[in-house]
């Protein structure tokens, strides 16, 4: 492939360009095609909207599963569930915050930024899972928070099961 020059609309003359130094929008030019700084703001509302799906169907999970485990087995329970599901929800909703303000912000996300952001927020709910275990050991009920813990991390699922009654 050495000494031949990509043609205009091949992938290897993929270039990013911003209009102005002051412009939030970017044109993106791709495989002969342009996106628009209108279709570009589409597409980050249409993320953001995702976002707060997700973090609210997290939310409902947990909740669902603290109240489940309160009538099931008591008040301690129903707090060990919401504990569980505190553990990766906060640093869930951090994480989600932060890409909604990238999603807002005039620069442009890097990758490296996103894997950082993801490594703080798997270390994050680590800390809160062995703060809970240390400082609740003699009243955490384990099954409830590894519940609560369980549906937030399968909050997913609520947003399939809204979408397909849809």
């Amino acid at each position: 492939m050495s000494g031949t020059k990509a043609s205009p609309g091949s992938c290897a003359n993929t270039a990013v360009r911003a209009k102005s130094a002051n412009d939030v929008g970017a044109v993106v030019e791709s495989g002969g095609s342009e996106i628009s700084d209108a279709d570009l703001a589409a597409l980050n509302a249409r993320a953001g909207r995702g976002i707060v799906r997700g973090l609210i169907a997290q939310a409902i999970m947990g909740c669902l599963a603290a109240v489940v485990s309160w009538v099931v087995a008591g008040s301690a329970a129903g707090l060990s569930a919401l504990i569980g599901a505190a553990a990766y929800f906060v640093p869930n909703a951090l994480f989600a915050s932060r890409l909604l303000l990238g999603l807002l912000g005039a620069g442009r996300p890097s990758p490296i930024a996103f894997f950082l952001g993801e490594a703080f927020k798997l270390g994050l709910a680590v800390l809160f899972l062995v703060l809970a275990a240390r400082m609740g050991r003699a009243w955490l009920v384990w099954p409830a928070f590894l519940l609560g813990l369980l549906c937030v991390l399968k909050g997913y699922v609520l947003l399939l099961a809204v979408r397909r009654l849809r």
